[in-house]
């Protein structure tokens, strides 16, 4: 399952180990050259090794890179959205993909339900008010 979930999402949300810690990394610091990244022991890695990984998540949207000035060619670079919103985006993009998948439309919101509640039967409450809460949203945008 994990595969397939991982397998179905868009290139940008498919993140490799390297990929993954640096976006970590540059969230903690807020924004980082490569340099620094190497020479304060934040990884253990070829600089180019790094370089290329940060350019890797600039063509995948997940990083901006501004030029740093005094270096020629070096940028500094910053993550463009949060960790929660990076979550979001992933999410929303597995759940299309499943809702999308030709199963029962009533399905993938069974197996939400069944997988929230064996997690934290709390949370079973927190999604009955959010459904509220969407419903309540919907039903003010139609009457307008």
């Amino acid at each position: 399952m994990v595969r397939w979930f991982k397998r179905g999402l868009p290139h940008e949300f498919r993140l490799g180990p390297l990929e993954a810690h640096l976006l970590s990394v540059l969230r903690r610091r807020g924004d980082a050259t490569v340099r620094e990244l190497i020479s304060e022991n934040e990884l253990d890695v070829a600089y180019t090794t790094v370089m290329t990984t940060l350019d890797r998540l600039y063509k995948k949207g997940l990083v901006e890179r501004v030029s740093d000035g005094g270096r020629a060619r070096a940028f500094r670079y910053r993550p463009k959205q949060t960790q929660r919103d990076f979550f979001r985006a992933i999410m929303g993009a597995g759940l299309k993909r499943l809702l999308a998948s030709g199963l029962h439309p009533s399905a993938p919101l069974s197996f939400l339900v069944d997988t929230v509640t064996e997690h934290d039967a709390a949370l079973l409450k927190e999604l009955a008010r959010a459904v509220n809460r969407k419903q309540r949203e919907l039903r003010g945008r139609e009457e307008r």
